[in-house]
């Protein structure tokens, strides 16, 4: 049994790596066994408020070809959530290739294209399901953590989900993070 198991896992592994995404460039510039500082520049995202869980959704159809050109984009990670004016925001990046004069138009009023300021953001990763439970506890962690090395936090906390809700929870990357004052 265990052998089958193991050999699953392995295949789910290697299926989860040749569909990889492009991801946000960054720099890691500081790194302890609990969290890492990152050195972001700017990036190009589309936004939406994700009211109601329709958040995903929309930003989906916008890379599918609901924007003005009806042009397909590719997914890239992570899909990040944070919390902007009291709303529930969800953000997916643009890949490398567009920028502010390149991107298509959204079609969905809703969904805007934006550039994310560049700077330093802490992250703690962690595996499993990205339930609220799991991100509030790393959350905790990672403020904490933070706290004692007298970094100053600059922004609310910000959910980064990187895998399809398919992979095996064991299997996923999430991460919490914090833009920080270095």
């Amino acid at each position: 049994m265990k052998k089958i198991l193991l050999i699953l896992v392995s295949i789910l592994a290697l299926n989860s790596q040749t569909m990889a995404y492009e991801e946000a460039d960054y720099e890691v510039v500081k790194e302890n066994q609990k969290y890492e500082i990152r050195k972001y520049s700017d990036r190009l995202v589309i936004e939406t408020n994700s009211i109601k869980g329709n958040g995903f959704r929309k930003l989906f159809n916008y890379i599918s070809g609901n924007n003005e050109k009806n042009q397909e984009i590719k997914m890239t990670v992570p899909v990040t959530q944070e919390i902007k004016n009291g709303n529930m925001t969800m953000q997916f990046y643009l890949p490398s290739k567009f920028n502010k004069d390149n991107a298509p138009k959204p079609s969905n009023s809703e969904i805007k294209v934006l550039t994310i300021e560049g700077g330093y953001y802490a992250a703690i990763k962690y595996s499993g399901r990205s339930s609220d439970k799991n991100f509030l506890k790393n959350k905790d962690i990672l403020e904490k953590e933070l706290k004692q090395d007298n970094i100053i936090i600059l922004s609310p906390p910000i959910r980064a989900s990187y895998n399809s809700p398919f992979t095996l929870p064991i299997l996923k990357r999430n991460e919490v993070m914090y833009k920080v004052n270095l």
